[in-house]
């Protein structure tokens, strides 16, 4: 059995580095499933799609003398994995050529459109980060009448992963006294009348996390960070679904995981919805600034 005793931290040649230690796992189980994780995880280890990946030295190898078993696993398994294929961008949002009020242009090229939806004189307005700008939400509000403001696009049939893997994500600005319940960064789908996927920042604690779901397959699958992102500074998130792993990252770091079912589908025909999840009284209404918002299949 492989415990929290276990440190490693594993790179990836060419592909970035997996901030990752295995203490961080818990207790991992026998040493396939080490083997298992360890692939999965350098599989699709790397920055965010269209980022340029950072710079590193190959590591040093550890002599044999002192290598641990967990350390001797996860090196083949590293030594063995598949060559990675890159995923594919399928939405891409910078918001830099986007007007207050108007409509936001994908940058892939694949024309998923944003389109403002608004409720109770609620907008989404931009506001300067350089080099560009960013789209800022409706403030926090209390009541019943709050302003709402979300941008969606129409289904299409890229937007949904099935079975297949996914990452997707934004990079969100957003204080401590903005937290709050239900804040819905990039969500396509509802979890409680057919399947999902979303990255949300939840609870006063303001912690992001990865929620995945589906109708055939009965549950809600989280994989919710240890750390909050409510300082006012900018953070990158990402969530990545690969087979049974659902991986959450926080600046380019692994900072939550989560085991879901192989079969789990994601294939519905609701819009893909930005900021909350419409304009309705209960739209999971986001209240920070975000940018760098994009989907990725593979």
């Amino acid at each position: 059995m492989i415990t929290e005793s276990v440190d490693t931290l594993m790179q990836t040649s060419g592909s970035g580095r997996i901030m990752c230690h295995i203490s961080d796992m818990k207790t991992w189980g026998n040493t396939t499933a080490t083997l298992g994780i360890a692939a999965l995880l350098i599989g699709i280890a790397g920055p965010a799609p269209g980022a340029a990946a950072p710079a590193h030295a190959a590591p040093e190898a550890t002599p044999a003398a002192t290598q641990t078993a967990a350390q001797t696993a996860a090196q083949t398994a590293a030594q063995t994995a598949a060559p990675v294929v890159a995923p594919v961008v399928v939405a891409r949002y910078t918001f830099d050529a986007t007007t207050t009020g108007g409509t936001v242009v994908d940058d892939s090229g694949r024309g998923h459109t944003l389109t403002p939806s608004t409720a109770r004189g609620g907008k989404v307005r931009l506001v300067e980060r350089a080099p560009g700008r960013a789209a800022a939400f409706p403030a926090k509000c209390s009541g019943k009448k709050c302003p709402h403001a979300v941008l969606q696009a129409p289904d299409a049939p890229d937007l949904n992963p099935g079975t297949g893997p996914i990452r997707f994500g934004a990079t969100i600005k957003l204080k401590k006294h903005q937290a709050g319940a239900g804040q819905n960064i990039v969500q396509k789908g509802y979890s409680a009348s057919g399947s999902q996927y979303k990255l949300q920042v939840d609870g006063a604690a303001g912690r992001p996390s990865c929620v995945v779901a589906d109708n055939v397959v009965r549950g809600i699958h989280i994989a919710r960070s240890d750390i909050a992102v409510t300082d006012g500074a900018w953070h990158r998130l990402e969530c990545r679904r690969a087979g049974t792993a659902l991986i959450l990252l926080v600046d380019d770091v692994v900072h939550a995981t989560a085991t879901i079912p192989a079969t789990l589908s994601v294939t519905n025909t609701v819009p893909l919805s930005i900021g909350g999840k419409g304009n309705g009284a209960d739209n999971d209404q986001f209240h920070g600034s975000l940018d760098d918002v994009w989907i990725a299949l593979g």
